[in-house]
């Protein structure tokens, strides 16, 4: 038996009144860059993680199930095979990773403010990345997201925004708005689609989620959220899909089995159509929170995360 005491541990707070503890092997890394506290370290049961400002942001046992139900709807929802996508965020390179697994993509442009960052998860992550950052499709930049979208005219069939919740007013706060989610629609081809992390969805921590759902139905025609849980969260997070009109709602397992199929090159081993189903069929305390939700975020009154 393991004696708990062997171990230090590594508590992260999910709420101000509960939260989630990981028993800590090694701590691999420990900076502070211009715009983050940023920890990389191994767990004893999750491996290594990337934990930013006190918040895990991905483990190696299980960081398949976040990036892959991030970034697979949206590959599937687009009418004709995506040539060309934009990760905003994604430090770790496994978001664009998982874009990369499509071999109609012919450029994949990622947008991560914080060089620092992604220069310690491209040394000690790499079973994360899995040489993402080198492939000659991939752009890397770093610079403001919003900076560089107001800038380019270029268009993308396939946005992911993988950005942490702003946690204090900043620029980040900037990247959560009607403002910002208008800018994203402009960027997009004609029946492109965004999808983005949103937040807990567990009971009682709802906000987050039904806020950005909200304010994204101001601006785009389809909006659908879903879930999955996140073992090293240790809480169910929430997923939205925005399109200019493709809706994965209306898709079949079948559908998206054969889509994996046909636009997928590599290992898939949490996405598919019965996970695709489950997880767009949100519970009823959820739903409820979306349909009840007035709030709208906007640049004068954006939204932050306690």
């Amino acid at each position: 038996m393991i004696n708990p005491q062997s171990y230090k541990w590594f508590f992260e707070t999910t709420t101000p009144v509960e939260g989630h503890m990981h028993a800590i092997v090694r701590t691999i890394v420990s900076a502070r860059t211009k715009f983050q506290q940023v920890e990389i370290m191994e767990t004893a049961s999750y491996g290594k993680c990337l934990v930013l400002d006190g918040r895990i942001q991905s483990s190696e046992a299980d960081e398949f199930v976040y990036h892959e139900a991030l970034v697979h709807p949206g590959l599937l929802a687009v009418d004709l095979p995506p040539t060309r996508a934009l990760v905003i965020g994604g430090g770790e390179g496994a978001t664009l990773r998982e874009i990369l697994k499509c071999p109609s993509l012919q450029r994949a442009v990622m947008v991560d403010i914080d060089d620092e960052v992604v220069a310690l998860c491209r040394q000690h992550l790499p079973e994360m990345h899995q040489g993402a950052f080198d492939d000659p499709r991939t752009e890397l930049r770093h610079e403001d997201a919003r900076a560089y979208l107001e800038r380019t005219d270029e268009r993308f069939d396939l946005i992911i925004v993988d950005l942490v919740e702003p946690l204090e007013e900043g620029p980040a706060c900037l990247l959560f708005t009607k403002e910002f989610y208008t800018l994203l629609r402009e960027r997009l081809t004609a029946r492109g689609a965004i999808t983005m992390q949103a937040g807990m969805t567990k009971v009682g921590e709802t906000q987050f989620f039904a806020a950005v759902h909200r304010t994204l139905r101001e601006v785009f025609p389809v909006v659908a959220g879903y879930q999955a849980f996140v073992s090293c969260f240790g809480t169910p997070w929430g997923f939205i899909l925005a399109s200019k009109g493709g809706d994965p709602r209306r898709q079949s397992l079948e559908t998206i089995d054969r889509l994996l199929v046909e636009r997928i090159r590599g290992p898939v081993e949490y996405w598919g159509g019965a996970a695709h189903l489950h997880s767009f069929n949100l519970p009823k305390f959820l739903s409820e929170a979306i349909a009840r939700q007035d709030r709208i975020i906007t640049d004068r009154h954006p939204l932050i995360v306690g």
